[in-house]
């Protein structure tokens, strides 16, 4: 099969007064990060507003520069550029960022402190710059006195808002928005968008519940928001209220929660904001509350409080140098914790770093437990580091919710509970690679769902670690285990494996088509493309078509699971 390029369109629209919005429209990316399985590809949102000076708010990916930079040639002359706001950092709105200065050496780059000093790692020369905080202003002329608003952690340790009173948007970059590619350019659909909405949210701000909420009230204290101008997705205008309120909702109902981690990183040193995310997106996925926490810019009375108060705690290697307060925010942290918590520390490849293991012996010392093995980075973290650091999360957020689980096993009625588990189901083992890093599970929760195309759905507990390789437009393989034959491979993926771990040791094995593996030992295959998930409160129900199998011995039968109980497994 030849292999086609991607579909790279731009939108150029109106949205408001002297405001226009430049949408890079990437329709065929199927992949967003680790946890991200995309449905409906993805923008890369830009924004130019031309009052007496001008004004554009960040730029795009590397994969559009060519036509970004000609497109936006087309609208106003580079030189003519004043100002050119950075929300964050990330690469995928800053990726021109190094293009648009060299254009106009004289641009002034506008962001966060830690936003500012980020690029001056990534632009590899001078640029004129301004740092600017929450509530001060920049007057473009004609009315637009722009207002910045801080919001570290949405979700970038470097985020700002950015407020137009004249226009009434309010610009909030990766916020509010949704991996959503589309011709439209505002939320006209609501029913089209509020799943890939929920789960956007789910996936980058859920661990950031905390920041979410002061945000919002941040936003509370704006004259009027019209328009929220995200930086994915459509604009939100029509539905904005709604989508606002749901926000509000999901982060206030994690805040509520019980139980709260604190998620310590170091901004713009080694790749300790991303470890830290992936780590806090494993934690989440248990339904336990996170609170990120930058050491760099952490207030002290604020960060004893959460360290004494947090049932768990993961921090990164800081570097040994003591810049900019971290020895004394990790003081701090020594001095309030107790002996009721649980610790997980892992390193973060700075180059510098304080030694993990000289950490790790502090918080032992203090009499904390042990949540997982220290993760240990010695190299550029690949996609198994992030992975073995999210099954890390996943490990702490089960540890400290076991008392909850089990109140929950508890609390069906008996009669009820009895009658649920006399639904019956076969015994299957559900495998999956990607790039160098598998995973399997085992599944009773299987039923064909469709001739046309051929498809079936299975049941995946949030928590489990093949749930991020169940993503859409991933593939699998359904490996159907035999009557009589199954209790080896049924007690292997039964039990708890380790973040990390090789789940398939000693367990012979043959490569499927797609790349996943098919046990030898399996009474059949399919070789499975997921189309659809659908949210079921604790479980993703993954619809998935069949687009290959085979029967290793035709007289044999599928197992069949016979529960006794219907409300754990």
């Amino acid at each position: 099969m030849v292999a086609t390029a991607p579909r790279l369109t731009l939108q150029v629209a109106e949205i408001g007064p002297e405001t226009r919005t430049i949408r890079s429209l990437d329709w065929d990316r199927s992949r967003f990060d680790i946890e991200f399985g995309l449905q409906n590809g993805t923008t890369y949102n830009a924004f130019l507003i031309r009052g007496e000076k001008t004004a554009l708010i960040d730029t795009s990916h590397e994969k559009f520069r060519d036509q970004w930079l000609a497109q936006l040639q087309e609208l106003v002359d580079p030189t003519e550029i004043d100002y050119l706001i950075v929300s964050h950092t990330e690469p995928d709105h800053s990726g021109l960022v190094g293009d648009v200065v060299a254009l106009n050496p004289d641009v002034v780059v506008c962001g966060s402190k830690v936003a500012l000093q980020f690029l001056s790692n990534q632009i590899h020369r001078p640029f004129q710059q301004r740092q600017v905080k929450s509530g001060e202003t920049l007057d473009l002329g004609l009315g637009h006195v722009l207002e910045f608003l801080n919001a570290p952690n949405l979700h970038w340790p470097d985020t700002i808002f950015t407020y137009d009173p004249k226009s009434e948007i309010l610009f909030t970059c990766d916020a509010f928005g949704l991996h959503y590619c589309s011709d439209p350019t505002f939320d006209e659909d609501l029913g089209a968008i509020e799943e890939d909405f929920a789960f956007y949210y789910e996936c980058l701000m859920a661990p950031n519940a905390r920041s979410v909420v002061g945000a919002l009230k941040r936003m509370d204290q704006l004259p009027a928001i019209s328009t929220i101008a995200v930086g994915h997705g459509p604009l939100l205008r029509h539905n904005l209220t709604e989508l606002v309120n749901r926000y509000r909702q999901w982060s206030g109902a994690r805040q509520a929660s019980q139980t709260t981690v604190a998620v310590c990183y170091c901004s713009d040193y080694g790749f300790s904001d991303r470890l830290s995310q992936a780590i806090a997106r494993g934690i989440t996925k248990t339904g336990i509350a996170v609170e990120m926490v930058d050491l760099r810019a952490a207030d002290p009375q604020e960060l004893m409080a959460l360290a004494g108060s947090c049932q768990g705690l993961v921090v990164g290697t800081p570097p040994t140098a003591d810049r900019d307060g971290i020895r004394l925010a990790l003081n701090t942290i020594l001095g309030a914790v107790h002996e009721k918590q649980s610790i997980g520390v892992y390193d973060a490849f700075g180059g510098n770093d304080e030694p993990i293991d000289t950490l790790l012996t502090d918080f032992r010392n203090l009499g904390l437990h042990v949540a997982f093995p220290p993760i240990r980075i010695r190299d550029v973290p690949t996609e198994a580091d992030y992975q073995l650091c999210e099954e890390s999360g996943t490990d702490l957020g089960q540890w400290l919710g076991r008392d909850r689980t089990i109140k929950q096993m508890k609390s069906l009625d008996h009669d009820l509970d009895k009658a649920l588990g006399r639904i019956s189901g076969g015994l299957y083992i559900v495998t999956a690679q990607r790039s160098a890093v598998k995973s399997a599970m085992l599944a009773s929760w299987v039923s064909q769902a469709s001739f046309q195309p051929l498809g079936l759905s299975i049941a995946v507990a949030k928590d489990r670690a093949i749930e991020s390789f169940l993503q859409v437009g991933d593939e699998f393989v359904l490996n159907v285990l035999e009557e009589g034959n199954y209790q080896p491979l049924m007690k292997h993926f039964l039990k708890r494996f380790p973040p990390g771990a090789d789940r398939f040791e000693g367990i012979d094995t043959l490569t499927a088509t797609n790349g996943g593996p098919i046990l030898a030992d399996a009474l059949a295959y399919l070789e499975c493309r997921v189309l659809s998930r659908m949210d079921g409160h604790d479980h993703w129900l993954v619809y998935a078509e069949v687009t290959r199998g085979k029967v290793a011995r035709q007289e044999g039968r599928t197992a069949v699971h016979h529960r006794k109980v219907g409300n754990h497994y």
